[in-house]
This record gives structure tokens, C-alpha cells and sequence, in this order.
């Protein structure tokens, strides 16, 4: 998980939860997202809570990890009792969840399975760095219920993959999303990355393309973001590479909406385009509108009903808390009515749906109007009472957000 989560205040030893958090259990979706916090190489621009096998040190190892993550998938199911739903979505995350064996992401799904029941047409989605999957794998992940997988192919130039410090060739991406295809995924997805220093306008409309002809259903563009305490960090502070230009960012993004959109892909989240509604990621959508999620693992985040809680970083620490019994929760917080609100604002305002007039105040509602006028939000769906961004206004939309949640 990226970045520093707040103080909060302890999680109970057991992990229960405070009956109002129970109360509308039911009421909307329930995803699980398994962090798998293993990877083969550090990405010089990566921040998350992953570990390569010289930084994972003692207590942990990914041999014991599916048994630690369906201990937790148990305690989970304690802690949410009997009215606990089945569950619509699982998504493993990382980290590279596939340097796991086919057979440790099965296992964790049967348990899944048992405690919980997966809801009809579950989405169970794995990402995977396409260095760490092959054909058999594929196979062998289709065979276990996964329904569906995004790769990381960030881009199809070598020297921006490099500078990256990503370990795969150009065209192995491209490759696995064939594999995945003849595995029987019907639901593939590629992220890209631009703005990387020395990535030319042609690199990234050149990766945008092959990322198209792939034909993937789903597709992620992400801005490359600069974190602190990362290599990618240090080489920009020392001068070895300029920092992302804002404008360039700007005109790579607008650039892919354009391509994506000729080739049927649509928005329906700022950063990410499906080929229609059975292609978005509906357990990111649960994130999004307000859904109820388990998050295992460690460094993992979860929410219910509006307690928030994030789990002990170190996988030795989330071992050692495991094989305990006890909650491998850190710290975790209460949301106000308001901060629901602000939260609700920010995500919805995010979507290609919008985000509805009537739950915005005066000043919100101004602000609003004023984006239309301004060209950054569609006067059409303003005029039916949804707050939905135009191109323009997504490049801006941390901007026209602040200003609705006044």
C-alpha cells in the first residue's frame, strides 16, 4: 500500500468491530483485496508495502503466506458474524501476487469460497508483472476461478522501462495478454505509466497504441508520481533525471482519451477505460462508491460501515500477530458523517457517472455551476442534476473537488 497511514487508534485484539459499523452490512457490496507483499525486484518508483527476499529478513516467506492469508480470511469471517454477505469481488494485489504458485492463490480463493460463498459472477481479478506468468500459469490461474488479470506494462519502450526499473522486454506484455486469452480470461487488463523522464511524445503514443492492438478490454493510465524515499527520488534530486513536466503529463493524458476512445475504450474512472460496462473493474467501482472491503494481508486497508482500519506493515509482524490469533490490525478510525460525506464527493466526482447535485451544499453546488462554466464539467449532465468532468477537468479534478466538498 503506498504511503503512511494516520495514528488512528488501536484495533481490539479480536478485531471486532463496533455493532454500527455491522448495522448495513449487507446493504451495499463486499469485496476482499489479498496483498501479496513479494516482489523479485524493487521498482526504482514503487513506495508500496512490498519486499523483495533481501529486504523481507526473518519471521516471514512467501511458503507460509497463503496459510497466514486464509487464517485471516477466518478471522474475518469471525468478526463479521453471521450476516456477513457473499462476496461480489476478490482482487490480490501486490506486490507480484503471481510469484506465488497458481496453487497458493487457489487455495486462498477456496477459503474465501467457504467462509464467505462467492457471490454469482464473483469478479476475482489478479494483477501480475508479465515477467512473472507464462502460458501454464495462466492456464493454471483460469482453472482456479480467476475471471480476471491486469498486467503491468507501463510502456513499450525499453528506455522508459528501464529508467522505470522494470524487469521485462517490450512485447512480453503484449504476449501475456495473448496467453491470458487462449487461457479463457475474458477480462484482461493493462496498466501503463506516463511521464517517466525521457519518455517522448512518440514513446507514449507508440505504448498506447500496442497497448490497444493487444486487445485487452481494460486498460489503466496512470501519471508517473515521484515518492519520496524512492530511487526514482534520488535520481531526480541528485540531477540525473529532470522531474515529470505537468504540461507534457497533461498532453499524454488528453492524447491516450483520444486513442482509447477511437478504439471503443471509454472512461469511467479518471485513470481507467473498458470496452464497456462488463469490462470496468468492478472491485475498484466498490472502492469508488462507497462498497464495504476486507483487505488482508499486510499493510492492507479495510472498511466497513465506516470504520476504516489498515493492518501492521512488516510481514513478520503480520505473521507473528497470525500464528498469535490475534488481529493483525494496527490502528484504525471512525469516519464522521462529514468526512463520509467529503470522502463520497471525491470518489463519485471521479466517475463517468458523476456525482449527484443533491448530496453537494450551497457552496458545492455553486462551485459546480462554475465548473461548467468554466468547460470543466458537462453542462448536459449538470443540467440533470450529476456533476460529471469534462477532459479538461479531469486534468484538474483535484481542484474541482476541493471546491465541491466546501
Amino acid at each position: 500500500m503506498p504511503g503512511r497511514p494516520p495514528d488512528g487508534t488501536p484495533v481490539p485484539p479480536d478485531g471486532r468491530l463496533e455493532p454500527a459499523a455491522l448495522d448495513r452490512l449487507g446493504t451495499v457490496p463486499f469485496g476482499i483485496y489479498v496483498h501479496v507483499p513479494f516482489c523479485s525486484t524493487r521498482c526504482g518508483y514503487c513506495d508500496f508495502n512490498t519486499y523483495t527476499a533481501a529486504e523481507l529478513g526473518g519471521g516471514a516467506s512467501r511458503d507460509s503466506y497463503a496459510g497466514l492469508a486464509i487464517s485471516e480470511v477466518r478471522q474475518a469471517r469471525a468478526v463479521l458474524g453471521a450476516d456477513a454477505p457473499q462476496v461480489s469481488t476478490v482482487f490480490f494485489g501486490g506486490g507480484t501476487p503471481t510469484l506465488l504458485p497458481p496453487a497458493d492463490l487457489a487455495a486462498i480463493l477456496a477459503a474465501i469460497g467457504a467462509e464467505f460463498g462467492l457471490a454469482p459472477g464473483a469478479e476475482v481479478t489478479t494483477e501480475a508483472n508479465p515477467e512473472s506468468v507464462d502460458q501454464p500459469a495462466l492456464a493454471a490461474l483460469r482453472a482456479a476461478g480467476l475471471t480476471r488479470i491486469s498486467l503491468g506494462m507501463q510502456s513499450s519502450a525499453e528506455h522508459v522501462l528501464k529508467v522505470l526499473d522494470r524487469a521485462h522486454s517490450p512485447g512480453r506484455a503484449e504476449q501475456c495478454v495473448a496467453w491470458a486469452r487462449s487461457a479463457g480470461f475474458s477480462h484482461v487488463s493493462l496498466d501503463l505509466i506516463y511521464g517517466t523522464p525521457g519518455e517522448r511524445p512518440a514513446d507514449w503514443t507508440r505504448s498506447v497504441r500496442r497497448a490497444i492492438e493487444a486487445g485487452p478490454d481494460h486498460i489503466s493510465a496512470y501519471a508517473l508520481i515521484v515518492e519520496e524515499g524512492t530511487r526514482l527520488a534520488a535520481r531526480v534530486r541528485r540531477g540525473e533525471l529532470a522531474p515529470p513536466d505537468d504540461d507534457e503529463m497533461a498532453d499524454r493524458y488528453l492524447a491516450a482519451d483520444d486513442l482509447f476512445a477511437a478504439a471503443g475504450l471509454g472512461w469511467y474512472e479518471i485513470s481507467n477505460w473498458a470496452a464497456g460496462p462488463d469490462s470496468v473493474c468492478r472491485h475498484n467501482l466498490l472502492y469508488w462508491s462507497g462498497g464495504n472491503w476486507w483487505g488482508v494481508g499486510p499493510g492492507a486497508h479495510s472498511h466497513v460501515g465506516g470504520t476504516r482500519w489498515w493492518n501492521v506493515r512488516h510481514p513478520a509482524a503480520y505473521a507473528g500477530r497470525i500464528m498469535a490469533g490475534a488481529s493483525p490490525g494496527q490502528a484504525r478510525e471512525i469516519l464522521t458523517g462529514s468526512e463520509r460525506r467529503t470522502e463520497r464527493i471525491m470518489l463519485e466526482t471521479r466517475l463517468a457517472t458523476g456525482c449527484p447535485l443533491a448530496g453537494l451544499g450551497a457552496a458545492g453546488r455553486r462551485a459546480a455551476s462554475a465548473a461548467v462554466a468554466d468547460g470543466l464539467a458537462e453542462p448536459g449532465a449538470f443540467e440533470a442534476g450529476r456533476v460529471v468532468l469534462t477532459a479538461t477537468g479531469r486534468l484538474l479534478a483535484d481542484a474541482v473537488i476541493r471546491d465541491l466538498t466546501e
